[in-house]
């Protein structure tokens, strides 16, 4: 792929603590990035209003609150986020909260994204949480939920993604956090990918924070991941 399609592809998210701090990151990247992520982290220290800030900029927002609640409470929940100018929104794919995004969100732009297992959990972690599905059996139980319903992607790691792309197709998004350019540590999360791997493996947008936002120089850092993705033979 060409660099500006990767650029289109890349979100870097805002793993900080306050407005100050991601807007910082946002000046520093420049031009370099156009989608950025912010979840609890800066969206409860104050950052929420940086959703409309960076969408009148011109970037893209990906909100990752991961709606789970009541089907009125996912509801409202889903048209706030619209109305704070977000393009893409995860919902923990259980069917009635995914029913109530997908209720809430017709008609408009946004995207939202089932989120199937957490990139942080393996099938021992399963396991002890009750359930009777590893990882692989559980996501893919909650892929073809999310499609039935009408989501408009999921969040998976790349472990599960060449799965999910026999399973959803090629339309649906597919975001993919975990990524770790080559040579870097994997940090807290159990299954990583490179972003030429995830890629290739079919993921649709890729989600990167601490290489570029913890890097000594993070547009470098981002220019390099970029500069990865576009070599991806995809």
């Amino acid at each position: 792929m060409g660099r500006d399609e990767a650029k289109d592809r890349l979100i870097v998210g805002l793993d900080v603590t306050g407005p100050a701090a991601a807007e910082e990151i946002v000046a520093t990247l420049g031009d370099e990035v156009t989608w950025y992520k912010i979840g609890y982290q800066l969206a409860l220290s104050g950052g929420l209003p940086l959703v409309g800030e960076l969408a009148a900029s011109g970037k893209r927002v990906f909100l990752d609150l991961k709606l789970l609640d009541i089907s009125n409470t996912v509801e409202k929940g889903v048209e706030s986020a619209l109305a704070l100018g977000a393009s893409m929104l995860t919902v923990h794919a259980y069917p009635h909260a995914m029913k109530a995004a997908v209720k809430a969100a017709a008609g408009s732009p946004l995207t939202l994204l089932g989120v199937t297992v957490l990139t942080s959990l393996d099938d021992e972690d399963l396991e002890g949480a009750g359930y009777r599905y590893n990882v692989a059996d559980l996501a893919a139980l909650r892929v073809a939920q999310a499609r039935d319903i009408g989501m408009g992607g999921l969040v998976a790691s790349a472990a599960e993604a060449m799965a999910i792309r026999e399973i959803v197709g090629p339309d649906m998004a597919l975001v993919t956090p975990g990524i770790r350019p080559t040579g870097s540590a994997s940090g807290d999360q159990k299954r990583v990918a490179t972003p030429a791997d995830a890629l290739q493996a079919g993921a649709s947008h890729l989600v990167v924070a601490r290489p570029i936002i913890a890097a000594e120089d993070p547009r470098a850092a981002a220019g390099a991941i970029l500069d990865e993705m576009a070599t991806a033979a995809v």
